[in-house]
């Protein structure tokens, strides 16, 4: 799965660490979503879109291979 976090922390003005601390995880967490070496739950796919007022499909997306 691939995502676009962090074209969308970016267009916030928000660093790793004010997502991890938005949503309660670290920011060991996001850096993983980030790179594509963790898959986010359902529950923390939903807060972090609406964190940036996106649809999770707009933040979160399957590759051919997914």
């Amino acid at each position: 799965m691939k995502n676009r976090l962090k074209v969308a922390r970016a267009e916030m003005d928000l660093t790793q660490e004010d997502l991890a601390k938005l949503i309660g995880v670290s920011r060991q967490s996001i850096n993983a979503i980030e790179s594509g070496r963790y898959v986010p739950s359902t529950v923390l796919a939903l807060k972090m879109a609406q964190v940036f007022g996106k649809s999770v499909e707009e933040i979160f997306f399957l590759e051919e291979e997914d």
